[in-house]
């Protein structure tokens, strides 16, 4: 076997590899004589079947099981030859025209990780901004619980729709006179004003009383979320069973007990937990980002540009899946767009900050133990069906390239408490808007060292994942109906809250803060592509 470096230039190397013909026949043997005792032939006793025999029946196979063996021997050797670490999977190729009986040449490219010095964890300074949560802050929670909680009651028959009225329909949707899939609803509850349908649906209902019955004219946005119906013209007719009006909601006990609590204090004491462990959140994050602020500040190094193209693309997509979620998807995938470099640099400065952190775990012995690895590994099963499950804990233990980016998160999260019990914290205590202020001041001031001058929309590109899920969550069947808009409001997931979920909103994740890319193991075997 001959390895030629055929390039060194910063952290990418490439290595030509020549496997000669004799040497793959040699391994072919040896296959055949450990396989030859078990191989069965009419006319010949078991284990004698002769070697040239059992090359004729099972050479293609182990021609290819040799090649592929010999390769995976061949990169693990250039590897520990040249004591390389790679940032990701090597790309292996076999040269063109490689067939059997002659030498195989095999081409590895790769980006090797940095040499990045230990970084110092003395002189670490950070200012903790506390929120205390008062009994104003509890009640006006309570309060907007309630305002997200309307109880509506029935209104007298002669009673015409406004807004802010509660309808209960019954409705049949027709695109060029045939009912659609989703189109058709019984006792959908919509309240007049709400939003929740395609413009002109709710407009054509108001001033209806219990017993119209009405067909409503509408057209479907162009960006509807069912691309048949897009831009498509529908009828609805239209059942009005019942008009109900906003009736009085008396925070009591028994307001609490519709939540499932025992009374209103056991309600208060559930939304003052709530709001401490939010408020404690941005505490977090505001500590965190100082910290990577401080760290990246004293380092500046090149980092492996397929680390940083895999942080990018995972950072690009969820904008996407995000934006698509929006009112406005088109302007916010254009203002993305505008400012896509931006986003490229904060993918660099995640991957620079995780190799960073890495070190510094690897230098002070910071471990994820066995134990929070397999704890992971159940919880990360948990989305999958039962019966894939096993399957997805099999594959993580085989994949150390997927175990890592598993453990990842946990291992960063674990240097970060490290380096807080390292570093000088002062207290201060604020408000929560001051919190939030100090937290965009912050991503304000990285934004201004970013190459270009415009600032990432971290806010308008992307709606916050958790309300965009409550709002699914919360909206009753009938308004799955392509009656609906088709994204969202960003604030249903306030109008309309699980019972037990504070009602205060934190504030989107910025896209650059506190969430290095961790560093990423290199995969053992170099999976090889045949031509």
């Amino acid at each position: 076997m001959q390895i030629k470096e055929t390039a060194n230039e910063g952290l990418k190397r490439a290595y030509a590899i020549t496997i000669p013909a004799k040497e793959i026949d040699a391994r072919i043997d040896s296959q055949i004589k450990k396989i030859a005792p078990q191989v069965k032939m009419p006319g010949f006793r078991p284990g004698k079947v002769p070697a040239n025999l059992v090359r004729k029946m099972h050479g293609e196979q182990l021609h290819a099981e040799a090649v592929n063996e010999m390769i995976r021997e061949s990169v693990d050797k250039t590897m520990a030859d040249n004591k390389l670490k790679p940032a990701m999977q090597p790309k292996v190729e076999i040269g063109d025209g490689y067939e059997e009986g002659k030498d195989a040449t095999l081409t590895i490219e790769l980006e090797v990780l940095p040499e990045v010095d230990t970084p110092s964890t003395d002189d670490l300074k950070i200012e903790r901004l506390t929120v205390p949560v008062t009994d104003e802050q509890v009640m006006d929670a309570i309060g907007k619980l309630a305002e997200n909680n309307k109880s509506y009651k029935d209104a007298a028959k002669t009673k015409k729709a406004a807004e802010g009225d509660q309808l209960i329909i019954d409705f049949v949707g027709r695109v060029d006179g045939e009912e659609f899939e989703g189109g058709k609803a019984e006792d959908a509850a919509l309240v007049l004003g709400s939003g929740m349908f395609i413009p002109g649906f709710e407009d054509q209902l108001t001033g209806v009383k219990t017993g119209d019955s009405k067909t409503i004219e509408v057209t479907f946005p162009e960006d509807y979320q069912a691309k048949h119906l897009a831009g498509k013209k529908a009828e609805f007719d239209v059942t009005v069973k019942q008009v109900k009006v906003e009736g009085d909601t008396k925070i009591d006990d028994d307001f609490a007990k519709n939540f499932g609590l025992d009374g209103l204090d056991k309600l208060k004491e559930l939304l003052r937990g709530q709001l401490e462990q939010e408020t404690a959140g941005l505490t977090r994050t505001q500590m965190k980002r100082s910290l990577l602020d401080q760290l990246a500040a004293g380092h500046d190094f090149a980092v492996p540009q397929g680390m940083v193209d895999a942080e990018f693309d995972q950072i690009w997509n969820q904008l996407q899946q995000e934006a698509a979620r929006s009112e406005n998807p088109g302007e916010m995938l254009k203002e993305m767009e505008a400012e896509k470099e931006d986003y490229r640099h904060i993918a660099e400065r995640r991957v620079r900050l995780g190799l960073l952190l890495s070190e510094i775990g690897q230098a002070n012995n910071v471990q994820v133990t066995s134990q929070e690895m397999s704890m992971l590994i159940q919880q990360a099963a948990q989305q999958y069906r039962a019966e894939d499950r096993e399957r997805f804990m099999q594959y993580i233990q085989q994949e150390p390239m997927a175990a890592a980016q598993l453990r990842a998160p946990l291992y960063e999260d674990k240097v970060v408490d490290f380096l807080f019990d390292k570093a000088e914290i002062t207290d201060r205590e604020v408000t929560r808007d001051e919190l939030e202020a100090a937290i965009e001041a912050e991503e304000d001031a990285e934004a201004a060292k970013k190459p270009v001058k415009k600032k990432a929309p971290a806010k308008k590109a992307a709606a916050k994942k958790a309300d965009t899920k409550k709002a699914d969550e919360k909206k009753p069947a009938a308004k799955k109906a392509p009656a609906k808009k088709a994204a969202a409001k960003k604030d249903e997931g306030e109008k309309k809250p699980a019972a037990k979920k504070a009602p205060a909103k934190k504030p989107a994740a910025k896209k650059d803060d506190a969430k290095p890319a961790a560093k990423k193991a290199p995969a053992k075997k170099a999976a090889s592509k045949k031509k």
